[in-house]
């Protein structure tokens, strides 16, 4: 009790940059529809707009793992905390000053994702060393407060268009941005520890050239592609693809998504320990197979939605659990590790909507046919956790 009271703040910080990272996930999808129709953007030039943010992560998660412990992890959060405000707040402006709104949309995009980059990267290990017990379980409700953020985008973004209209959607844009510029004080102020002692992380080049490594990354990047494929692309599916309204859509597809990933979890974060990680990881990646091919293939608007909604539980554990998996095996990896599993995530979160966007375009804009191209993932998901289980798990990874 006394180690929980003492990093309280810590988590609350972390907690908030998660919720932070869900904003910047998430807030710009729902508008997809409304940019479409305001200013003309087409489906693959909304892919783009994924492609962009999880490009720019890819981009910073590479460069914080050389330089994340050099500059600290209270600087690098507090940088992420006000790059990804900024970002949400420039996103109310920039794209009606720009002679190309869409290019508008674009610069406010990489501003925030800089910022959910850099959560992306210091998150998991802040937590990480802080002296807790279960840390699998503490990581996994970690995780969930990106879903419980997702969560309240959508049901409060929903909220205020119902109220006041999505042609208000730019006042949404400035209240967001409050969320990451307050937890600037709280990082500012929370106790940190290290994650290793200095010179006894692994480099990069020695994490690169370790065989088991790259099949953590691959591992990864299915995680990021089961997850934001559907999770970017879910309030556009149910719109154009199951013809139900904008808040059913978001509310049904999107938020139902968001809630059970979150769901799943919390339970995990509470039953962790009598659950072996390695088989509930694949017994999601199973259910993921299944929830992609009823919303591919169903005529039916209501086993469509349960289909995307469900897939949220199927990939919640993915994540965090690929995560906790790769730092149990390799508990010198530092931030380095961290930094570059949060690379291969953010890879596959820029492969899985881009794919599914194109392949709907190509298919005559399909979206159905474009969630159906993402079966792959779960498939070859479920393929590196028996193996790495079955030759490097000599123990119960809980």
């Amino acid at each position: 009790m006394n180690t929980k009271r003492k990093y309280r703040r810590t988590l609350l910080a972390c907690y908030l940059g998660f919720i932070t990272q869900a904003i910047c996930s998430n807030f710009v999808p729902l508008l997809y529809v409304t940019f479409s129709r305001s200013y003309g953007i087409t489906l693959s030039k909304l892919a783009l707009i994924s492609t962009c943010f999880f490009s720019t992560q890819l981009v910073t998660d590479a460069i914080c793992a050389k330089v994340t412990d050099r500059m600290g992890y209270r600087a690098a959060a507090i940088a992420a905390e006000i790059t990804s405000g900024l970002g949400l707040l420039c996103l109310a402006f920039v794209p009606d000053l720009t002679p190309d709104p869409f290019i508008g949309i674009l610069v406010c995009v990489v501003i925030y994702a800089v910022g959910s980059g850099l959560t992306e990267v210091i998150g998991s290990p802040i937590v990480e060393a802080c002296p807790f017990e279960n840390k699998a379980s503490v990581m996994s409700l970690l995780h969930s407060f990106y879903c419980w953020g997702s969560v309240g985008v959508i049901l409060g973004s929903t909220l205020f268009f119902t109220l006041f209209g999505i042609r208000n959607w730019r006042i949404l844009a400035v209240i967001w941005s409050a969320v990451p510029l307050l937890n600037v004080f709280n990082f500012a102020v929370c106790p940190l520890e290290k994650l290793v002692e200095d010179g006894e992380g692994m480099s990069m080049g020695e994490l690169l050239k370790t065989k088991l490594f790259w099949i953590f990354i691959v591992l990864m990047v299915c995680a990021g592609s089961s997850e934001l494929a559907m999770a970017q692309w879910a309030s556009a599916f149910a719109e154009s693809a199951l013809h139900v309204s904008k808040s059913v859509g978001d509310l049904a597809g999107s938020c139902g998504f968001a809630a059970l990933m979150g769901l799943s979890r919390v339970l995990y974060g509470k039953f962790g320990e009598k659950v072996n990680l390695t088989t509930f990881m694949t017994a999601s990646g199973i259910l993921c197979l299944v929830c992609y091919l009823i919303a591919g293939l169903s005529k039916n608007p209501v086993l469509g939605l349960i289909g995307c909604a469900v897939s949220g539980f199927s990939v919640g554990i993915m994540w965090p659990g690929s995560i906790s998996i790769s730092s149990r095996i390799l508990p010198k990896g530092g931030t380095a590790l961290f930094a570059l599993l949060a690379l291969g995530g953010d890879l596959g979160g820029s492969l899985g909507p881009s794919i599914i966007g194109n392949v709907s375009q190509r298919a005559g804009d399909n979206l159905q046919m474009g969630v159906l191209s993402g079966i792959g993932f779960p498939i070859v998901l479920v393929i590196c956790v028996l193996g790495v289980r079955r030759r490097y798990m000599t123990v119960s990874p809980r």
